[in-house]
C-alpha cells in the first residue's frame, strides 16, 4: 500500500495554514492563502503533490459539510423572506453573464480567430460557454462571510438563497443545452426531477425535523449521538440530491442543515462540525481546487480570450447581482457586496466545462480560459467581498467563527455535554 497521502495530507495542512497567516498579514481572506497553496504544490508549479480520486473525494466532503454547517448556523425565517430578492439576483446573475459570454464566445470561437477541433453546432458551443459563466461557487463566500461575522446578516442570507437558486437555474440552462447536443438527455425528465427534489425536500425535511427533535428532546444528556445522526442525514441529503434528482450534492447538504438549524442542540452540532471542517476538511477543500489548475501551452489568441473571459466573468455576475439586488431595493453599497459575492465559480464551472465536454460542446483547447477564470475569481472573490465591506471594527459576540478553515473554532460552551 502508498502511504505518499499521507504526506500529501500533511504538506497540505502545513501549507494552508502559513499561507492563510500570510494573507491575513496583507489584509486578505485566509481562504486566499489555503486557495494558493494549492496552485504551489499542484501541477501548475512544483508539481508536489497531485489531485487524486482520494483528495478528491476529501474535498467533496469537505465542501458537503462547510455547506451543511452553512445551513445550520443560517435563520430559516430570514432565508424565506429574502426569498424573492434571491430569486431576482439569481436570474439577473444567470441572464447578463449567459448572454454576454455568448456574445464574447461568437467573436473567439470561429475559424478565422480560434480554430477548435468540434463538430458540434458552433452555436450551441457558444451558448455553452456563455452557461459556464452563469455558475457561482458559493462554498468560497461562505467561508468569506464566516471569517467577516457577515454569514447571517441580510446580505449573507440573501447571497446563500441566489445561490442556491443561482444552482438551480445553472442546472436547467445545462440541462437544456446539453439535450440540444445530446438527444439521450430528456429536458422534461430533468426540470421534472428538480421539482421533485424540491417536493422531497419540504416532505422528508419536515419529517426529519419533527422525528430528530423528539428524539433528541428525549436524549439531554449525551450530545455525541446528535452529531452522529445529523452527519448521516447531511450524507443522505446530500446523496438523495446528486444521485436520485441530479442537483447538486452541495444544495442537499445546505437543505440538511436548514433542517437541523431549528432544533435545540444545533449550535452544539454546529461548533462540532467546524472542527471537522477546520482540522481536516476545508483546508483538502480548498487546496483541491487550487490543484486542479493545470495549464496547457496557449497561444496568444487564446490568451487573449482568457484575458476577455476573465473580465467578464467578474463584470457580468457583479453586474447582474448588483442591479438585481438594486431592484429588489438593497442601497448601491449592499448590491455591490451581493454581486461581489457571487463573482467565485470555484469547482462548479469546472464540473459544467467537463459535462459539456463529454457531449462535444467543450473543446480541450478553451479549457486554459475556463481554468483561468476559475482560478482567479476563486482567489478574486473573498478579496473583493471583502473590500466591499470596508473596514470595521470586531464587536465581541458577533454573528461566529473568524475563520474556520485556518483558525481554531470557538468553544461550544462549559455546560454543554461531551
Amino acid at each position: 500500500m502508498d502511504y505518499k497521502y499521507l504526506l500529501d495530507l500533511a504538506l497540505i495542512l502545513l501549507s494552508t495554514k502559513l499561507l492563510g497567516l500570510v494573507t491575513r498579514k496583507f489584509k486578505m481572506p485566509q481562504v486566499v492563502g489555503a486557495l494558493l497553496a494549492g496552485i504551489i504544490l499542484g501541477p501548475a508549479c512544483l508539481g508536489i503533490i497531485d489531485n487524486t480520486n482520494f483528495i478528491k473525494a476529501l474535498s467533496e466532503i469537505g465542501v458537503i459539510v462547510l455547506m451543511f454547517s452553512a445551513g445550520m448556523e443560517s435563520d430559516i425565517h430570514q432565508l424565506k423572506k429574502a426569498g424573492k430578492a434571491s430569486f431576482i439576483i439569481a436570474a439577473l446573475g444567470v441572464a447578463v453573464p449567459l448572454v454576454v459570454g455568448f456574445a464574447v464566445a461568437g467573436v473567439f470561437n470561429n475559424p478565422s480567430v480560434i480554430q477548435t477541433d468540434l463538430d458540434t453546432n458552433r452555436f450551441l458551443q457558444n451558448v455553452f460557454i456563455g452557461v459556464i459563466l452563469t455558475a457561482t461557487s458559493v462554498s468560497i463566500t461562505v467561508e468569506t462571510l464566516k471569517e467577516m461575522g457577515k454569514l447571517n446578516s441580510q446580505v449573507g442570507i440573501t447571497i446563500l438563497g441566489a445561490a442556491v437558486i443561482d444552482d438551480i437555474l445553472g442546472i436547467i440552462a445545462l440541462t437544456v443545452i446539453t439535450s440540444l447536443a445530446d438527444p439521450s438527455v430528456a429536458v422534461g425528465i430533468v426540470l421534472l426531477k428538480i421539482v421533485g427534489f424540491f417536493a422531497f425536500a419540504i416532505g422528508v425535511g419536515f419529517v426529519t425535523y419533527l422525528a430528530f427533535k423528539k428524539w433528541s428532546d428525549r436524549h439531554i444528556d449525551d450530545h455525541r449521538r446528535f452529531v452522529v445522526m445529523a452527519f448521516v442525514i447531511c450524507l443522505l441529503m446530500s446523496f438523495c440530491a446528486e444521485e436520485w434528482f441530479g442537483v447538486a450534492d452541495i444544495t442537499g447538504a445546505f437543505i440538511a442543515g436548514l433542517i437541523l438549524s431549528n432544533t435545540s442542540h444545533a449550535k452544539y452540532m454546529a461548533s462540532r462540525f467546524e472542527t471537522l471542517s477546520y482540522t481536516l476538511l476545508s483546508p483538502i477543500f480548498f487546496a483541491s481546487v487550487g490543484l486542479s489548475v493545470v495549464l496547457t501551452d496557449m497561444s496568444m489568441m487564446i490568451v487573449i480570450f482568457a484575458l476577455v473571459l476573465l473580465g467578464v466573468a467578474i463584470i457580468t455576475k457583479i453586474v447582474g447581482c448588483g442591479l438585481g439586488a438594486k431592484i429588489a431595493g438593497f442601497n448601491n453599497k449592499e448590491s455591490m457586496q451581493i454581486g461581489c459575492g457571487m463573482v467565485s465559480r470555484g469547482e462548479v464551472a469546472l464540473i459544467v466545462a467537463n459535462k459539456g465536454a463529454a457531449v462535444g460542446l467543450m473543446s480541450p483547447i478553451l479549457f486554459g480560459p475556463v481554468v483561468i477564470v476559475v482560478v482567479v475569481t476563486t482567489i478574486l472573490s473573498p478579496i473583493l467581498l471583502k473590500l466591499s465591506f470596508g473596514k470595521k471594527k470586531k464587536k465581541g459576540g458577533g454573528a461566529g467563527i473568524e475563520d474556520p478553515v485556518l483558525s481554531p473554532p470557538k468553544p461550544a460552551g462549559e455546560a454543554q455535554s461531551q
